[in-house]
């Protein structure tokens, strides 16, 4: 007896979104600036020399000379995927890193938020966690049904970032690839447009002015929102 064939649902509703490229995406904290050497380079290459660790999981930097840094920023600048984004805090105005979408495939509904470098000032920050929501609700609410989050798998913190985001883990590509001369195994998380409207609504509770003291320290936790979206958690968190 021959075995039925089983096939995935059809998507007779489907449509394939626009391609991300506003220039700005603005939220209470955060305002995410397309990439302009022009108007990010200097105060990019300021906050970055605060501490160079920040491009230890990166496959490029950190950057000898602000002329180095300049030209490298332009080609980023000119790329279409990644598509980068300047982050400013709101609440000093200060510009303090970097994040990109990438591997953007509309026809598939597939999008990753990647090349994240945080700057010392802006890290734990509200301002940082809020410029990765604006990425992900910008790009569910674009119509696309897929957003990923790529990872060094020895890289504990941006694991936990992704879980605290309401990303869900989904395995570890072995040996995926090479940079900086070092293997590379690749921890991969994901949330999809079915999860989204409780996603957003943890995101929008978080947000809330009230749910931060006079010093900006959160006071109901993301993650705590988040935890019980996950269709799987990491087991590096043990």
């Amino acid at each position: 007896m021959q075995a039925q064939k089983v096939f995935g649902a059809t998507l007779p509703e489907w449509k394939a979104p626009v391609r991300p490229g506003p220039a700005q995406i603005e939220g209470r904290y955060a305002r995410l600036e397309r990439l302009d050497p022009e108007a990010h380079a200097h105060a990019l290459f300021a906050a970055y020399r605060e501490d160079d660790s920040v491009w230890d999981y990166l496959p490029y930097g950190p950057f000898a000379s602000e002329a180095g840094f300049i030209r490298w920023l332009g080609d980023m600048a000119a790329s279409t995927d990644p598509l980068f984004y300047a982050i400013r805090d709101l609440d000093t105005g200060l510009i303090g890193g970097m994040q990109a979408f990438l591997r953007i495939s509309p026809e598939v509904g597939s999008i990753e938020l990647g090349h994240i470098n945080m700057a010392a000032r802006l890290q734990r920050r509200r301002a940082a966690s809020e410029a990765m929501l604006l990425m992900i609700g910008w790009a569910f609410d674009a119509g696309y049904r897929r957003f990923e989050w790529k990872c060094d798998a020895l890289n504990l913190p941006s694991r936990r970032a992704a879980e605290r985001l309401g990303l869900s883990y989904e395995g570890v590509f072995r040996q995926a690839t090479i940079y900086k001369g070092r293997n590379r195994d690749t921890a991969w998380f994901a949330a999809i447009d079915a999860e989204w409207p409780v996603l957003r609504a943890a995101y929008a509770s978080w947000l809330e002015p009230r749910n931060f003291d006079a010093d900006g320290g959160q006071i109901l936790r993301l993650s705590d929102l988040t935890r019980p979206i996950l269709a799987a958690r990491d087991p590096a968190r043990g």
